[in-house]
């Protein structure tokens, strides 16, 4: 047992292997052909007999902890290591990246979605992947660079660690700077009404500027009054009360095939028709003003689950008990049809019978219904879901305009128009392949999630780096009032706000370091340059607000608000202590001694077998637990 109680990993050393570098803490042995067994804890000579098989027990491969200066210079390695994957998806001219997991295969150029995908093992570095979800979840879009951005923060700190600085006198100038920051972006901010037709052009514009970096950005001119609308029809009054459950309320629909052109938006609920039993094409599929009734309940005749034995003494007691069964189904469909409806959807099961039963009285039906779609038919038709037949009336039932089934490329939807709660709508996504309306179907939340904040703040900002710019020019002039090394860091925290614009312009293929050049020239002499960044198309600088290219203040304030807390927590991190259980199972039977003879471990016999198993599989042998060829235990001193 190594120190502590700590199992040791086995390191084979092969002959001719040179172990100098090999450390003198490491208890070795040489198990010799004679059996004789010689433990020492010098270090090992510089090549070892061809008699005899050096194994080094290593009692650090499994170290409980890494700690202090080092701790720290590696988590942002790590996490420099990790920003590298999504550095080149950034802005307009961005790159897609295809992940695939052996199952399946995604291609996105989304922050979010590939930090998920990498499935990061570094505990520092994971931190990356949980604000990039934040970000996600609140903003919808930014998540690439609220990653770049706490990473760069990371890497401007990086000299000041190595040279001593003490964590915590960093931290605190990471907050005072990020808390500067965000006021001015708050200040820097403009409003809007959107009850006017400024406002209105503010929200495409915003559409449009999250649609930019996407895979559809050459369909803003479609998309970007889908999203508006759709948004907008989540408050009535065009206010705040209904974007809380943007997800649950508007609902997007995939269909491959087709161009993209025609994806279309559904002012209303629409969803792809369920599995059908025969007598389904019997069915009125076309309704005005209908009727329609929710149910939680299956309309099928199935099969006892359970075992059941019932005792009869006359043959027409079994036919009373059939009879009955088929009662109770009918029932049910006559309480439907008695209720009033038109329409009937349920979440579970609606069978062949009820199927035919219905389409015989010009009812239309539709069984497993997804629960997120029934719930919006709920809220858009006013109606209530049931989880029984009994005791319906016309209150349960819910109501619109029209009702219509439609064929949509190679599915059929059924579509409800005109219902009283305007709040839902729908969104139906075409394209070529699965991958590409995947990636559409991202695209369309991040910017459905940019609209929706820009609806609550209500106040933009220009994008294309041109806020970073001026917050980094607004740091530089607060540092000139900061005594100590708290100046420097403040500084280093503006350089690495120009990440943004700079690897805008790396993406873009344009000389960063001359771009960058004539933004910082003209945000600190020109009083009208606070709106310039990075002319994407032309490869210079141009004025992003003019130019229409908006994004919601509270998009550039969440993001440096998270990018600044991701690095303090990270830099607050000075010793990582991993147990070995979470990494070598049996170790852990090792460590504690429940067994007979060295704290429980296994024999050293059985240990030396397994030893000879890796050393005999790297010559090409057979895993069978003997020893190599040539070799073989010999009784002797310590032999059997």
């Amino acid at each position: 047992m190594g120190p502590m109680g700590m199992r040791p990993g086995i390191i084979l050393l092969r002959e001719g292997t040179d172990t100098s570098q090999v450390s003198s803490r490491h208890c070795h042995f040489h198990y010799f052909v004679d059996g004789r067994l010689d433990y020492h804890f010098n270090n090992l000579p510089k090549r070892f007999s061809l008699t005899s098989i050096t194994i080094a027990f290593d009692f650090n491969i499994h170290s409980t902890s890494t700690q202090g200066k080092a701790q720290l210079i590696s988590n942002i390695n790590a996490c420099q290591a990790v920003a590298d994957a999504v550095r080149t998806t950034l802005g307009p001219r961005g790159m897609d990246k295809l992940v695939a997991d052996g199952r399946r295969v995604t291609i996105s150029n989304d922050g979010a979605t590939i930090m998920r995908l990498l499935e990061i093992e570094h505990p520092a570095a994971k931190t990356l992947v949980d604000i990039s979800m934040s970000q996600d979840a609140e903003v919808g879009d930014g998540t690439t660079s609220v990653v770049l951005l706490a990473v760069e923060i990371l890497k401007q700190m990086k000299p000041f660690i190595e040279e001593g600085v003490h964590p915590q006198i960093i931290i605190r100038n990471i907050r005072l700077a990020s808390g500067l920051a965000v006021q001015k972006v708050r200040d820097l901010a403009i409003s809007f009404d959107i009850h006017t037709p400024e406002g209105e052009d503010m929200l495409l514009k915003t559409a449009s500027t999250a649609l930019n970096s996407k895979l559809i950005s050459s369909h803003q001119d479609l998309f970007a009054p889908m999203i508006v609308d759709a948004v907008k029809s989540l408050s009535a009054d065009g206010g705040a009360d209904g974007l809380d459950d943007l997800r649950g309320m508007i609902g997007i629909k995939k269909i491959p095939g087709g161009d993209v052109r025609q994806s279309f938006l559904v002012k209303g609920v629409a969803f792809k028709k369920t599995f059908s039993y025969a007598g389904f094409e019997q069915m009125t599929k076309k309704f005005a003003n209908p009727k329609i009734l929710l149910l939680n309940v299956e309309l099928e005749l199935k099969n006892e689950k359970e075992n059941a034995e019932v005792r009869i003494e006359d043959p027409e007691q079994y036919q009373s008990i059939v009879d009955a069964e088929w009662q109770v189904i009918y029932d049910k469909l006559d309480s439907c049809v008695a209720c009033g409806a038109n329409i009937v959807l349920s979440k579970l099961p609606i069978g062949d019978l009820a199927t035919q039963y219905f389409a015989d009285r010009g009812l239309f039906c539709a069984g497993r219904v997804e629960d997120g779609d029934l719930k919006r038919v709920a809220k858009a038709t006013g109606a209530t879901i049931q989880t029984s037949t009994n005791g319906l009336f016309v209150g349960v039932l819910g109501t619109c305009a029209d009702f219509e089934e439609t064929r949509v490329g190679d599915e059929r939807f059924n579509i409800f128009t005109g219902c009283p709660n305007s709040l839902t709508s729908t969104m139906v996504l075409r394209g070529g392949s699965e991958q590409f309306i995947a990636e559409s179907e991202r695209s369309i939340h991040d910017a459905l999630m940019v609209v929706k904040r820009s609806l609550k703040s209500r106040s933009v900002v220009a994008g294309g780096g041109a806020v970073e710019l001026e917050v980094a020019k607004h740091l530089r002039e607060h540092a000139l009032r900061i005594e100590g090394k708290g100046q420097l860091i403040v500084n280093a925290f503006a350089r690495a706000l120009e990440i943004v614009p700079r690897q805008l312009c790396d993406n873009a293929g344009f000389d960063s370091n001359d771009i960058l050049s004539a933004l910082r020239r003209k945000h600190t002499q020109d009083e009208d340059g606070k709106w310039y960044g990075v002319d994407i198309e032309n490869g210079g600088i141009l004025d992003t607000f003019a130019a229409g290219i908006w994004e919601p203040s509270d998009n550039k304030s969440f993001s440096l608000a998270s990018a600044a807390e991701a690095a303090g927590v990270i830099l607050s991190i000075d010793e990582t202590v991993i147990n070995p259980r979470s990494q070598d199972p049996g170790a852990a039977t090792g460590m504690m001694g429940g067994g007979g003879g060295m704290g429980g471990q296994k024999p050293l016999s059985n240990m030396m077998g397994g030893a000879m198993d890796a050393v005999n599989a790297q010559q090409g042998g057979s895993r069978s637990g003997n020893l190599g060829n040539g070799v073989s235990y010999l009784k002797g001193r310590g032999g059997g």
